[in-house]
C-alpha cells in the first residue's frame, strides 16, 4: 500500500478518535442521574466510533503490514475475553458485551470476526457437539454497580447475527422448529453476555442450576 494511502486512513481515522475524545468527555461531565437519555446517546456514540475505529485499524494492519487476519485475530479473541467451554452437554459462550438493541447500527464486524475466529480455534482443539433440537440461552449480565433501568426489553436485543455464527459451528439448523430462544437477566461483577446451547432435555435442567446461583433482576 502506498504511503499516502496509510498516511490518508490514519488521519481519518485521528479525525475519529478527536471526535471520540469529545464524546468522552461530553460522558464525564453529563450528570447520568438527572440526563440519563442524554447520558445515553453520548455513551452509545463513542462506544459504536471506538468500534468503527478498531475495525478501521484492524483493516489498516491487514493491508499495509505482513500480519494475517487470522494472527490478529488470535490477539482480539483474548482481548476481547471469548472464552468457550462444553461441559455436560452444555456449549457455553461468554462474550464482553452486552447485545445491542436493534435500531442501533452497530459495527458487528467488531465482535463476529473475533467469535468467528474464537470457535473456529476450539472446534480445532476439542470436539464441539452437534445440536439438532435444541434451546439457545441468552443471559445478559448487568454490572450490579450500575442502576438497573439500564436493564432492556428482550425484544429489543439483536441475537440473530450471533446466532448465524453459533449454527455454523453447532446446530444443524437455527430455524424455529429445530432451535428455542430464552433470554435471562442477572446482575454480576461487569456487563457481558453468556449463550448457552444445549438439547431441549437438558434445558430444564440447566435452568434450575442457573436459580441456585444466580441473581436474578427481579430479586434485587
Amino acid at each position: 500500500m502506498e504511503r499516502k494511502i496509510i498516511s490518508k486512513r490514519i488521519g481519518s481515522i485521528l479525525d475519529d478518535l478527536s471526535r471520540l475524545n469529545n464524546a468522552l468527555y461530553a460522558m464525564d461531565t453529563t450528570d447520568i442521574q438527572r440526563y440519563p437519555d442524554n447520558y445515553e446517546v453520548l455513551s452509545m456514540d463513542a462506544a459504536l466510533r471506538a468500534e468503527s475505529v478498531a475495525c478501521r485499524l484492524r483493516h489498516l494492519i491487514y493491508a499495509s503490514t505482513g500480519i494475517k487476519k487470522a494472527e490478529y485475530l488470535t490477539s482480539a479473541q483474548s482481548a476481547h475475553g471469548i472464552e468457550i467451554a462444553y461441559k455436560e452437554g452444555v456449549l457455553s459462550v461468554s462474550l464482553p458485551s452486552l447485545l445491542p438493541k436493534r435500531r442501533q447500527r452497530q459495527n458487528t464486524e467488531f465482535l463476529l470476526d473475533p467469535l468467528y475466529f474464537a470457535m473456529e480455534q476450539y472446534a480445532r482443539e476439542n470436539t464441539l457437539p452437534h445440536y439438532r433440537d435444541c434451546v439457545v440461552c441468552f443471559t445478559q449480565v448487568y454490572d450490579q454497580s450500575l442502576p438497573t433501568r439500564r436493564v432492556r426489553d428482550y425484544d429489543n436485543l439483536e441475537e440473530k447475527q450471533l446466532l448465524d455464527v453459533l449454527a455454523t459451528f453447532v446446530m444443524a439448523d437455527d430455524c424455529g422448529l429445530l432451535c428455542d430462544a430464552y433470554n435471562t437477566a442477572v446482575l454480576g461483577e461487569k456487563d457481558c453476555t453468556r449463550i448457552s446451547i444445549m438439547e431441549k432435555s437438558r434445558f430444564p435442567l440447566w435452568i434450575s442450576e442457573q436459580e441456585n446461583h444466580l441473581k436474578t433482576i427481579s430479586d434485587f
